[in-house]
């Protein structure tokens, strides 16, 4: 099974910045940054939803050049675009880095606590 990307000349400042526009999508990258650029697959997208959720936004990103989605087995491991979007958007990438690893900081912390814990962290 292939999965289609947009090649790098493709990419457009518009598109990215429709699909960075979701908190849940912005925390998903930053998921990929704060494990030091390595691939995730979408089951350790702790704490940001379903599955069915978490395939629609990675469908976003991917759609929008955001994301590299490589099928394995029965799995999806998803990886950055770095070197790709920091030809086209100088610096782009590093400056929403700055908020979304805040964001996937979060959701990692309240995935780990209790269902009592998340609930009063409200």
């Amino acid at each position: 099974m292939t999965i289609s990307h947009p090649d790098t000349d493709q990419i457009e400042l518009a598109n990215v910045l429709t699909a960075l526009g979701d908190e849940t999508r912005l925390a998903m990258i930053g998921y990929l940054a704060l494990d030091g650029g390595q691939e995730l697959a979408c089951g350790q997208f702790y704490g940001l939803g379903s599955k069915t959720i978490l395939s629609y936004h990675l469908a976003k990103l991917r759609e929008a050049g955001v994301v590299q989605v490589r099928p394995e087995g029965t799995k999806r491991m998803i990886s950055l675009r770095r070197a790709d979007l920091d030809g086209k958007f100088p610096g782009f990438l590093d400056a929403v880095l700055k908020n979304a690893v805040t964001l996937a900081a979060e959701a990692r912390k309240n995935a780990a606590l209790e269902p009592e814990e998340a609930l009063a962290s409200d």
